[in-house]
């Protein structure tokens, strides 16, 4: 089996996917539309499936050395489809001033603090910075908090004449001496930060009395003895230009944003969590941006109760199928971009026009040569290749009713283009896809399998085609048991799997569930005895097992 693709999908990527249990046609044409969108629009567009290959599948990717298309269980919207605020994280050390400039420069109202490796510390908002402004009277705080001299440097736009800018003022507290030195020398405690002026006694007994730091204002300069004592006390000088009022206001936000910030009981998201999940988290707590981490737990940014209610979702582009119950989970979150189809028309909703080409033809890679070449885009062999497996898969080499001269046009076409002889890999394809030795009875039911609604009630059909007459037979006599437990637990009315001999070009028809037999001798006008019948010439479970079958249930 090819390796799966692994990919990491932006909310600019489009996803294109086939129907869940996927065949051939779907995986194939998944590949190859994304190809053609991606040659023709220049954007990203990303092959996907909805789940596991089955093994003739498996044999043509392995074949034409493509990968596995990367697989999608659900089109949820998730948090990274979403345009989240993208923020860059800020030291916890910084000063409460630098974050409010932060703030108003990039009209924010939340930062977040993170380590050098850009894990989430915590958050401040607008709210906290002016309480800590409005409520702070403890001229013991900036200590508290301790702050760093650099920060009270910054904020006070001045230069260090004495002193390490990396140091903290942690002890102490913060006065102004407005007095003679007598009346100082009773206020001024060991390990205090003095703001003054130029008067060269206050200076002097601020130091004698052991200050930590001296704020000198207005810009006037320290004589060279005031530096030397300092100096020799470890004492910090900074000079500022602002007057001892406007100093005495901005200090306090020289103090570090750690001191404020909230870091208990953060409620933070990953970008894979499914919107769904979140509102009404988002919806019962009063903050106005929630913190956005990846899965490794770096911050990334902030996403608002606006931007989740402005999500889009993943943008999608849906081909082989336009049903909803055979459709990836999330669907209808998705942002459906286009349907590529041969099916009957199903029932998806658009909530606006989109792309859709639905066409009675045999094959969904009929339609895809189609675009290709009404476009002039240029099919390379190994693109050639894949549509052909694809028509080859879903016209069962030629022999379906739903084959059409289109489809034989193509497949001529493509069979030069990629030098494949149609006879012989369909010999390879179809042995490789009927090797049911060593499966589970689940494994076969679901290898090939789609769900219906028709009036009322929900059906399901699998479909097994194979060149081995003893294979299938065996199958019919094993697998009746499993599809009543099957057809229980899935929770649908009836059940039904195909026996489709590509040699004999007939199908036995296996059926579980109430009032199964009448639909099926009803529909067909064949004798349906204990779950089963012989359907002569039927092969094509879209064209001839499908309709004449929902008719039946329907009325």
């Amino acid at each position: 089996m090819s390796k799966k693709e692994t990919l990491t999908m932006s909310h600019n990527d489009t996803i294109v996917i086939g129907h869940k249990n996927p065949d051939t046609d779907s995986i194939c044409s998944a590949i190859c539309y994304a190809r053609y969108k991606e040659m023709t629009t220049g954007e990203r567009y990303i092959p996907a499936r909805a789940g596991a290959l089955n093994p003739e599948t498996s044999y043509v990717l392995d074949y034409f050395k493509v990968p596995a298309p990367v697989l999608v269980e659900s089109v949820k919207t998730q948090i990274s489809d979403i345009d989240i605020h993208c923020s860059a994280g800020v030291s916890k050390n910084i000063s409460l001033k630098k974050a409010w400039t932060t703030m108003q420069d990039n009209n924010e109202v939340t930062i977040a603090a993170v380590t050098p490796d850009n894990k989430l510390e915590g958050l401040i908002t607008v709210g906290d910075i002016t309480r800590s402004y409005m409520n702070v009277y403890d001229s013991g705080i900036l200590a508290e908090a301790k702050t760093q001299y650099s920060n009270i440097v910054e904020t006070l736009e001045g230069t260090m004449v004495v002193g390490d800018p990396q140091a903290f003022f942690d002890k102490g507290k913060v006065l102004v001496a407005a007095a003679n030195p007598d009346v100082m020398e009773q206020f001024i405690k060991e390990h205090d930060l003095v703001i003054l002026g130029n008067r060269y006694e206050s200076q002097l007994c601020a130091i004698e009395m052991g200050a930590d730091c001296l704020v000198v204002c207005n810009g006037v300069e320290v004589s060279v003895t005031i530096r030397k004592i300092a100096q020799e006390k470890n004492c910090t000088i900074i000079i500022t230009p602002y007057d001892t009022y406007t100093v005495a206001r901005l200090i306090n936000q020289s103090m570090p944003i750690s001191h404020f910030m909230k870091t208990d009981g953060l409620i933070t998201f990953e970008q894979e969590e499914y919107a769904d999940d979140i509102r009404s988290e988002m919806a019962n707590k009063r903050f106005r941006e929630f913190p956005v981490l990846d899965s490794e737990g770096h911050f990334m940014g902030f996403l608002s109760r606006r931007l989740l209610l402005n999500a889009k979702g993943k943008k999608v582009c849906l081909v082989d199928h336009n049903e909803r119950t055979q459709a990836v989970d999330g669907i209808e979150n998705a942002d459906l971009r286009g349907i590529i189809d041969h099916h009957r028309l199903g029932n998806i909703a658009t909530m606006s026009p989109v792309l859709f080409r639905n066409q009675p033809v045999g094959c969904t890679a009929t339609i895809l040569y189609q675009i290709y070449t009404d476009h002039n885009v240029e099919i390379d062999k190994t693109t050639a290749g894949l549509m052909l497996a694809a028509i080859i898969s879903d016209t069962l080499l030629f022999r379906s009713p739903t084959f059409t001269d289109c489809d034989r046009k193509a497949a001529d076409a493509l069979a030069k283009i990629s030098g494949e002889d149609p006879e012989q890999l369909a010999i390879r394809m179809f042995s490789a896809g009927s090797e049911l030795s060593g499966k589970t009875d689940e494994q076969i039911l679901h290898q090939d399998y789609k769900k219906f609604n028709a009036g009322s009630k929900t059906f399901a059909v699998g479909q097994i085609t194979s060149l081995n007459t003893d294979e299938l037979e065996n199958l019919r006599q094993r697998m009746p048991a499993y599809m009543e437990k099957a057809r229980e637990s899935e929770e649908v009315d009836m059940m039904y799997l195909m026996l489709t001999n590509i040699l004999t070009e007939n199908t036995i028809l296996l059926a579980v569930g109430a009032g199964c037999d009448q639909a099926v001798s009803e529909a067909f006008h064949v004798e349906c005895k204990n779950g089963e019948a012989s359907l002569k010439g039927v092969m094509s479970r879209k064209k001839q097992l499908i309709p004449p079958l929902t008719a039946a249930l329907s009325q």
